[in-house]
């Protein structure tokens, strides 16, 4: 590693960092990204997905909170977004703007980087139409889910939460690797354990890599490591409200036999039906999840005996309660609010009414244990962090979705990428 002392300092390589590595390095600002994760070589499969999801490394359950609640995160280059489904939406612009950040500039620069698109009905499967049918003769309305999937590369395997091995998505990966060509150094499986400060700034950050621990210097620190991670470094670096509030866009899936289709080749999350996120806070997704061993978790026994072949599934995702905390020593508290479970509880209910309506038998449908895949809102605006995204300290500063000042309930990707890309041009003149 090069003992220089760096411009910038990004800690995780998602959404944000992947983001900000590209942006500060085309300005030509001197940039060391450091991920906990590897560089994954072969993705696509159960097996390769324990090597980077959060997950007991003998039981495989991923990690939950102390009240049980799954929360699904990846440590990997590319951070998460290379096991998300490629959704991409538009969220949470009028409560950035309260706290006078206009993104509307970026929002075009990051649709136009991703090549944001409905999904084309040639991908979806014969369980897909015929739920999304089912739905319109019972008043619902399921739409092609906006994504970031090159239609032509998508091999409709329908395991987008274990990693693309064609290649089809849009994932941070593709920032992070043309940072690389034009100068950011990446070094993987690098811990950081804390942010340094030298009277009252940031001097660099201290962190465990595989040939040990060192202290890297740097005239900006930020923290991209998402809802839970970047809590966590905060509070060890003595940002002591870091953590409260945390959020993650809770969600269920509702399972269901068929006899002679399923839902097996499309994408997860084809279709969405967002008629109710506005005013009741939950949209419904088709979504099955394929590896039993993933049903196993979410579902018990019973869901790993579900025929894939003959399944299909709706996932109810809600805005929840920012009621959660994220501990110093990595824990997790995240309960299920009466208004939460409401949510949940009428989004399953829709879900099985147009489930059966496609032709599901009743005495199959079962709903999973409650999820959460977005962690945010520990770092928030207004609370941790200022509107330039400062935290507390000089030249720190946080570009992930623990800034995040409410639950989106969508996926808040593009969001993300807007906000890192506003976040650059601020520090270019640094």
């Amino acid at each position: 590693m090069n003992a220089q002392k760096y411009h910038t300092i990004i800690v995780g390589s998602g959404v944000g960092g992947g983001t900000l590595a590209r942006e500060l390095t085309k300005r030509g600002k001197s940039v060391l990204v450091l991920e906990r994760g590897c560089r994954e070589a072969k993705l696509g499969t159960f097996g390769d997905a324990t090597r980077f999801y959060d997950a007991n490394p003998i039981t495989r359950i991923p990690k939950k909170s102390k009240e049980g609640v799954i929360i699904w995160r990846a440590f990997m280059a590319g951070g998460t977004s290379v096991v998300a489904m490629g959704n991409i939406t538009r969220c949470l612009e009028k409560e950035f703007l309260d706290y006078g950040i206009d993104l509307g500039e970026e929002m075009i620069e990051a649709e136009k980087d991703v090549s944001v698109a409905p999904l084309p009905d040639k991908r979806l499967s014969e369980g897909g139409n015929r739920i999304r049918e089912a739905a319109r003769l019972i008043g619902h309305t399921f739409t092609n889910m906006p994504k970031c999937i090159e239609a032509e590369r998508c091999a409709s395997c329908g395991n987008c939460s274990l990693g693309c091995p064609n290649g089809a998505k849009w994932t941070a990966l593709k920032y992070l690797e043309e940072a690389e060509r034009l100068g950011a150094e990446v070094i993987y499986k690098a811990h950081v354990q804390r942010v340094l400060q030298e009277n009252g700034q940031v001097s660099g950050v201290a962190v465990d890599l595989p040939s040990g621990p060192v202290e890297i210097q740097a005239e900006i620190v930020i923290l991209a490591a998402g809802g839970v991670g970047t809590p966590i470094l905060l509070q060890k670096s003595g940002v002591p409200q870091a953590g409260e509030g945390l959020f993650i866009d809770l969600l269920q899936n509702t399972y269901a036999e068929v006899d002679d289709f399923s839902m097996m080749n499309e994408p997860q999350m084809a279709l969405v039906d967002l008629e109710y996120h506005q005013e009741r806070g939950f949209l419904l997704s088709t979504m099955i999840n394929h590896p039993r061993e993933v049903r196993l978790i979410e579902l018990g026994p019973k869901g790993f005996a579900l025929p894939t072949k003959r399944l299909v599934g709706i996932m109810t995702k809600i805005v929840d309660e920012p009621t959660g905390k994220v501990f110093a020593d990595g824990s997790i508290s995240k309960t299920v609010t009466a208004a939460d479970r409401q949510k949940l509880d009428e989004g399953a209910r829709i879900s099985k009414e147009i489930l059966i309506k496609a032709g599901a038998s009743p005495k199959s449908v079962l709903t999973s244990e409650i999820q959460g895949a977005h962690p945010g809102g520990t770092a928030a605006l207004g609370r941790v962090v200022d509107g330039n995204l400062m935290a507390g300290v000089k030249n720190l500063y946080v570009c992930d979705a623990s800034v995040l000042p409410k639950a989106p309930g969508l996926p808040p990707i593009l969001n993300l990428i807007a906000l890192s890309k506003h976040l650059a041009k601020q520090l270019a003149a640094h």
